[in-house]
């Protein structure tokens, strides 16, 4: 058996973990690269991004605990300082 969302999810938060900060570039490839490309796609604007399954269970993992930074596209821990909700500005 292959490798799961799950599995791809549960590896981009151990890294969340050890770098504190995933930007979606970059963390993208390494996906394609250590778990295959069928976890990533070109969004709508020609951009590499990263599977809808794996993204759902990513959110499902970490629950309120992390945010994705709009402006910056990257995923952090939630801060003291956060808005409420997960995308933030």
């Amino acid at each position: 058996m292959g490798t799961t969302p799950d599995q791809v999810a549960q590896w981009m938060f151990s890294e969340l973990q050890r770098v504190k900060y995933l930007y979606q570039e970059t963390v993208v490839y390494d996906i394609a690269s250590k778990f295959g490309e069928e976890f990533t796609y070109y969004n709508d604007g020609g951009n590499p991004a990263i599977g809808k399954k794996v993204l759902t269970s990513f959110k499902k993992l970490t629950g309120d605990s992390v945010i994705w930074e709009r402006g910056e596209r990257m995923w952090r821990f939630r801060e003291k300082h956060d808005e409420p909700g997960r995308q933030q500005y």
